[in-house]
């Protein structure tokens, strides 16, 4: 799918792959062009929204062939909003390792919560009650009204 000029919102299901992930920020970030973020917010979204789609695809349904990702994307007179809902075992935000431990500082992964909110002006991570996790991310418009 991609965003026409008329796009207020985006609601997709994604297979759970990178392919799928890339062609999801490409249509997210486009809404937030159109919508007036300028190249640096933009940059700071891809990344967030990026994470939240990766993890996803890789740690929520683990690549699988049978579990899809459900991304919904709005705007709102504040901002963007996004919402990544996949279909995995889910997770408790709380039980995650502290990146900035000294004893984690070394690990290759662990990071994208940290990312997520070092980029995004919201963060909302929940399980879901029948399963999965839910990410909800907000930015912000830096354009009155917009």
């Amino acid at each position: 799918m991609h965003v026409s000029e008329a796009t207020k919102h985006i609601d997709r299901i994604l297979d759970s792959t990178l392919d799928s992930v890339d062609a999801a920020e490409s249509d997210i970030l486009h809404l937030a062009e159109r919508m007036g973020f300028d190249e640096d917010a933009r940059y700071e979204l891809g990344m967030a929204i990026r994470e939240a789609l990766v993890n996803a695809v890789v740690h929520g349904n683990q690549y699988s062939t049978h579990k899809k990702v459900h991304v919904l994307v709005w705007e709102e007179s504040s901002g963007l909003k996004v919402v990544v809902r996949d279909e995995g075992k889910g997770f408790e935000v709380s039980t995650v390792p502290d990146p900035l431990a000294e004893e984690n500082l070394l690990k290759e992964s662990g990071r994208g919560i940290l990312l997520m909110q070092a980029f995004v002006d919201e963060l909302m991570v929940r399980r879901r009650p029948q399963q999965g996790t839910e990410v909800t991310l907000v930015k912000y418009s830096a354009m009155p009204g917009v």
